[in-house]
Parts: C-alpha cells; structure tokens; sequence
C-alpha cells in the first residue's frame, strides 16, 4: 500500500494470533490490479465485517482466500501459508465459502443439497436442527423452489456441516426482506459464538448489531481498521469511508 495513503487505525497493538492474516496481497484480473497489497487479521474470535462502497475488492478479498483468485502476496491460516494451495485444500483446512450467489443445486432438495457435504446426516445433523428449523420441515423440498432467503439459510447449512476454523460470507443479507435479515443474523451470531467470520456486508445495522471489527476498503486497500462499534458510531467517518450514514439506513 503507497505511503501517501493514511489508514484510519484503532486496532489495540497487542493481539492474540489470528485464524487469518492477509501481507500485503495483490489480486490482477487481466490489466485490471483489484488488490493492491491488502494486509489485515481476522481474530480468532468473533465477526470482522469486511466493508466499502461497491467494486472496490471485497468479493476478491475472499476468493483470494479460498483461492479462487489469483494472488500474490502471503496469506497464513492459522499460522501457515496457504497462499499457494488450491481451493480445495484450503476448504479442507477449515475455511468455509458462502458466495454472494448461494449456489445451491436448484434440482435437488433441501436435504439432498446437505447430503452432499454430509451424506449420513443431511437435514437431520444437530446443527441444521438447532439453527434451521425451517430447513427440517422443507427437507423433501425442492432448493430451486425456495424463498431467497431460505436457499440462504440452506447455502448456510452446508458450509456448517464441516468442522470450520474460519468462515468466509459474502454479503449472506443481499436482496432479502427485513424479516429474513433478521433470521440471518440470529444464526450469524449464534454461529459466530464458537467460529470466527469474515463478513463482506452492506447492511450496516446489521454490522453495528452482529460484528466486533471492520476492515474497510477503498480502490482495492484498506484505509480503516477498528472496533465495529466505533465506526458505525461515528456519522462522518462512517460517510466519508462507505459514502452512507446510519440515519439513512434501515434497520436489521
């Protein structure tokens, strides 16, 4: 990152190790230079909200992780580098994927989508009970025919039927109605109790209500890290980094 550009820094010096680090990575797509030495940690607790005004490199922050972009730079799970593995390594390191997208496999059922991560359990494991009620009683249900926001709650499932040290979601609230995000962050929370997230959202109420820590970006660098509370708490920093203000934005 140039010199020239401050960062609005409140993160405390001192740390425990984190589940993720970030040095310095670059992400180029053809003659377009995304990332431009991106560094931040994500602690091995809690919710760091990813955050910035559209295309500045959120989404690529996270395909850079779970290696679905190319990157150079170091990127260290847990203490190793994982910079250089393919995707599927990486997920079976413990990073989990939620994409912007959902992906789930419209023809196939609730059950079945869970099936393939979990084929003794699908629908029935513990967690899906616990955090999906809704997914039990649509388990022969087709995913295709499902509300927006219950694919995302079946694209949720999924990704926690693995023992994950770090989950990555992409923007899990995009497009649902009021009620639905509210569900969303009930598990986001729940889930976040026990297994750090980094959250590229747009929803800042639901920042201010689930997150601990925010990485802004701007251009493809960060320009801010800090507590979640200070930032959404702060009208003109937060409008002069996002471009919004809290007064303006509706509730989670």
């Amino acid at each position: 990152m140039s010199e020239e550009r401050a960062i609005h820094d409140a993160t405390p010096e001192v740390q425990p190790r984190p589940v993720l680090s970030l040095d310095d990575v670059h992400v180029r797509f053809g003659g377009s230079h995304v990332l431009q030495g991106v560094s931040f940690d994500v602690p091995s607790t809690g919710v760091t909200a990813l955050l910035g005004r559209n295309g500045v490199g959120k989404t690529t922050t996270l395909k850079a992780v779970i290696g679905l972009a190319p990157r150079s730079g170091r990127i260290l799970l847990q203490g190793r580098e994982i910079q250089q593995q393919a995707t599927a390594r990486i997920v079976r390191a413990g990073v989990g994927y939620v994409p912007e997208d959902r992906e789930v496999f419209g023809g196939l059922t609730v059950d079945e989508n869970l099936r393939l991560v979990d084929p003794d359990l699908g629908v029935d494991a513990p967690v899906v009970a616990e955090l999906f009620p809704d997914l039990v009683k649509r388990r022969g249900q087709r995913a295709g025919t499902l509300s927006g926001g219950q694919q995302q709650m079946v694209s949720l499932a999924r990704v926690l039927l693995r023992d994950n040290a770090l989950l990555l979601i992409d923007e899990p609230t995009k497009g649902l109605a009021p009620k639905l995000v509210t569900e969303v962050a009930d598990v986001l929370a729940e889930v976040a109790r026990t297994t750090p997230i980094l959250l590229v959202e747009q929803n800042l109420p639901l920042v201010r209500r689930i997150a601990d820590r925010v990485v802004v970006l701007d251009a493809g660098e960060v320009v801010h890290r800090g507590a979640a509370a200070d930032l959404v708490a702060d009208v003109e920093l937060t409008r002069e980094l996002l471009g919004v203000s809290m007064r303006r934005e509706g509730a989670a």
